[in-house]
């Protein structure tokens, strides 16, 4: 019912510059930043994604801001929470049980065994699954195929309940969701299987926002988790619609740089959201900068001001394209304890060149007192003129234009080039009515190309898209580029092998 209601607060978006291994601090300045607004005085409400397990018991380890600016009960949030990530697993299980069944029992429908598209999810990196073979067994043990597996973030249904707008309109995205295709090409939809009142049922409550709070006790909606590289990267549309109708001010966080995440925030989510962002908060570190300039992982405690000036241009990129699309920026200079003073000298007159006003963000050591000279900075640029949202691109544009106009417009290149495949994939989508819908690229985080190598601000590349399917739930499609994994791997080291339970019954490892 709140998400219904028209929107009061003013919304704001987190995002950053390309992500590195030392990483950015994103959701902890975003979590730090709802804290200084309320300390301020100012009725503020964060918007986060919710954690996979994936990451937690991957690289990442948990995902709920850090330090003194964290959102809480941090473990419920980075395990099992509210279960919503288990009910959009069994959702999506689900019809990937009814399609092999249908198969089985018949086919009616005449699905292609050899077309089908629907893959199968699990919350887990686990590179095994990538490729599979399902139906051994026998004359009961269904049909014979090749199969595979996506992270659940990366499943088209975490897609479409971030995506919906109601009950109503969750159960007409699934309906649509395309499955595969006959021998004639004919699309086969969720639909048509009959299966879309089942799926509803098990999303019932996982349609709902979940409430939390930070460290301060502030309020928190946490809502779905679609990564950034490989699908859309925002929390839900309920659980943003639902704080704009109660707060002054919303904070929320698009995944990954603003390549990426902010992108598909503008291009995706306000799009079929009806928003009105009304800034950008754009997140970088020295640390990250002396990385994108070619400082090596071991030395970046160092101050090392040339390396420094090297990694400007990525931040100089990520400032123009948010302003792309319309909204003020501002600068969170992330402060690590090794940082000198003469290297925050050396982005805030950087910052000054662009135009921009930049703070120094210290939520990590210090909470919503260390982010009060970022949400004044942010204030005044809220008090301003209101802004006009625009995205990069018209809907009606050709999808081969749109993905030109994404990689020139956002990441700086020079164009696309499609493979054989992808290129019969956009027509085929096109023959069958997704031409005029968004597109939701997919593509490594850590440059602005798609090679994670080239860092900086890389110019005259391409980018090379692989391969072009649809999500006709969600109501997008994806271009695929570079080596992307929608299945991720553990290290070599996971952080699963730090993580346990205390003798207080306590958890440890998860932070």
């Amino acid at each position: 019912e709140l998400a219904q209601r028209p929107a009061r607060g003013k919304l704001v978006l987190v995002s950053s510059i390309n992500s590195t291994p030392v990483g950015e601090g994103k959701s902890t300045t975003m979590v730090g930043l709802g804290q200084a607004l309320r300390r301020l005085g100012t009725n503020a409400v964060v918007c986060i994604r919710e954690p996979s397990l994936g990451p937690v018991f991957g690289v990442k380890g948990g995902a709920a801001g850090g330090g003194y600016a964290q959102v809480v009960p941090m473990e419920d949030l980075n395990l099992h929470f509210t279960g919503d990530f288990h009910a959009i697993a069994s959702a999506h299980a689900l019809l990937s049980a009814m399609l092999d069944n249908h198969i089985f029992q018949g086919n009616a429908l005449g699905v292609d065994p050899r077309r089908i598209t629907w893959p199968r999810t699990i919350d887990m990196n686990d590179r095994a699954l990538r490729k599979v073979i399902v139906g051994l067994g026998g004359a009961t043990g269904g049909v014979p195929r090749e199969e595979r597996w996506v992270i659940v973030p990366a499943s088209e249904i975490m897609a479409v309940v971030a995506l919906a707008t109601s009950r109503a309109d969750l159960e007409e995205r699934i309906s649509r969701i395309i499955i595969g295709s006959t021998a004639g090409k004919a699309p086969v939809r969720a639909g048509d299987l009959g299966v879309t009142g089942a799926m509803s049922l098990l999303l019932k409550d996982a349609l709902r926002p979940n409430l939390v709070q930070t460290l301060e006790g502030g309020p928190v909606l946490a809502h779905c988790g679609p990564f950034a590289n490989i699908a859309h990267g925002c929390n839900s549309l309920m659980a943003t619609k639902t704080a704009l109708a109660l707060a002054d001010v919303v904070v929320t966080e698009a995944g990954f740089g603003s390549d990426l995440g902010a992108e598909k925030f503008f291009d995706i989510k306000s799009r079929f959201g009806g928003l009105s962002p009304a800034a950008a908060v754009l997140v970088c570190t020295v640390r990250s900068l002396k990385y994108h300039g070619g400082a090596a992982k071991t030395a970046l405690g160092e101050e090392d001001l040339d390396a420094l000036a090297r990694g400007l241009p990525n931040l100089e990129h990520h400032v123009e394209n948010l302003r792309r699309f319309g909204v003020p920026v501002v600068v969170a200079l992330n402060r690590h304890l090794r940082d000198t003073d003469a290297e925050h000298q050396l982005v805030a007159d950087a910052a000054s060149r662009l135009g921009v006003p930049l703070a120094l963000s210290d939520v990590w050591e210090r909470g919503g007192e260390g982010g009060e000279a970022l949400a004044r900075e942010l204030l005044t640029l809220l008090e301003g003129p209101t802004p006009t949202y625009r995205p990069l691109y018209d809907l009606h544009l050709p999808l081969r234009e749109k993905i030109e106009t994404i990689v020139r417009k956002a990441y700086g290149g020079d164009g696309a080039d499609f493979s054989a495949a992808a290129a019969r994939s956009i027509d085929h989508l096109e023959s069958i009515g997704m031409r005029d819908v968004p597109v939701c690229m997919a593509k490594t985080q850590f440059s602005l190309t798609d090679d994670p190598k080239r860092l900086g601000r890389p110019t005259g590349f391409r980018l090379t898209v692989n391969e072009v399917y649809p999500a006709a739930g969600a109501g997008f499609v994806v271009a695929q580029c570079g080596d992307i994994m929608t299945m991720p791997g553990l290290p070599k080291a996971p952080a699963a092998e730090r993580m346990g339970i205390d003798e207080e019954g306590g958890s440890y490892g998860l932070s």
